[in-house]
């Protein structure tokens, strides 16, 4: 069979492993079995596609059928080079997407826990992780967005900040007054926490979150960390929490608030309306519940 000599080929000129070349093995068998009567050296690129399109309606991960792709197109080439076949039909054929997966969950009342936590340090240190936080969540900020904030863009009379963000594309945040206020109270304390050596660096271009690294301001990893260290304190489980999972917590409150979609992809800086997509299974949850409670047959009694 020349499945059996593709095996044989994998083990004697690849040195395969004995659990790679089972795994060869089942999936090019699941090939067979699927294009029967035809075979792996008479099926064309459409039979090959029907094979996928069945699998894929029977629920077969897109991650298990790119294996099985990955399977066929080495024992095509297999068969093309020994002269099983004239043509390689698997050649073109392209591996299903894995679905993105949906962002890490944050609930309100845990974002409040970590506001709450964080207005309980009165202290410098904490006046700004205050502040990090009224920003991030208020505005959907990348964190290096966030860090590398400088005094001017914080100065804006409209209570605005002008966000320069990937491939230089700008966008104006709207601040909410908490975070104006958390701002305010960060900047009367924020000179006394200069670290050595970074003032001329401040005097070039004073940041709004000051550190000593090399860039002259605050690391992510630095306020990651700290973010941690908080969601800890607040009774929260540090590994659920990153800047990146507040920045979701803000998309994904605003569209359960009801925002338009397009309005979010605009405050979180997506170049493209696909990238906000991955938060639709909020709409779809919202959408349900708006039917659910006002279409006037949503209440009417079963029948039967």
């Amino acid at each position: 069979m020349s499945i059996d000599s593709f095996l044989e080929m994998m083990s004697a000129e690849r040195g395969a492993a004995p659990n790679t070349l089972a795994a060869y093995g089942r999936d090019l068998r699941d090939w067979q079995a699927a294009l029967n009567p035809r075979t792996l050296t008479d099926a064309s690129t459409g039979h090959l596609e029907g094979v996928l399109s069945v699998w894929a309606r029977a629920g077969l991960g897109a991650s298990t059928a790119a294996r099985k792709l990955s399977a066929l197109k080495q024992y095509c080439l297999f068969a093309q080079t020994e002269g099983l076949r004239q043509d390689n039909p698997a050649h073109r054929l392209r591996a299903p997407k894995a679905p993105k997966p949906l962002p890490k969950g944050m609930s309100q009342s845990d974002v409040d826990a970590l506001l709450t936590q964080a207005a309980s340090d009165m202290s410098a240190k904490g006046l700004r992780m205050q502040a990090m936080l009224e920003i991030l969540y208020a505005g959907g900020l990348r964190v290096s967005e966030l860090v590398s904030l400088t005094l001017s863009q914080v100065q804006r009379r409209d209570g605005c900040l002008l966000i320069r963000g990937k491939g230089g594309r700008e966008r104006l945040v709207p601040l909410t007054p908490p975070a104006i206020g958390a701002i305010e109270a960060w900047k009367s304390v924020r000179v006394k926490t200069l670290p050595k050596g970074v003032d001329a660096a401040q005097r070039a271009k004073p940041y709004l979150f000051p550190g000593a690294a090399k860039s002259g301001h605050l690391t992510r990893e630095a306020f990651a960390k700290a973010l941690k260290d908080l969601a800890r304190d607040a009774g929260l489980q540090p590994s659920r929490i990153s800047p990146h999972v507040l920045r979701h917590a803000f998309a994904t409150h605003l569209l359960e608030g009801g925002a338009d979609l397009r309005a979010v992809q605009t405050l979180l800086g997506h170049a493209d309306i696909s990238t906000t997509q991955i938060y639709t299974h909020v709409l779809d949850a919202r959408m349900k519940a708006l039917l659910e409670a006002a279409h006037p047959l949503a209440t009417r009694p079963k029948t039967g």
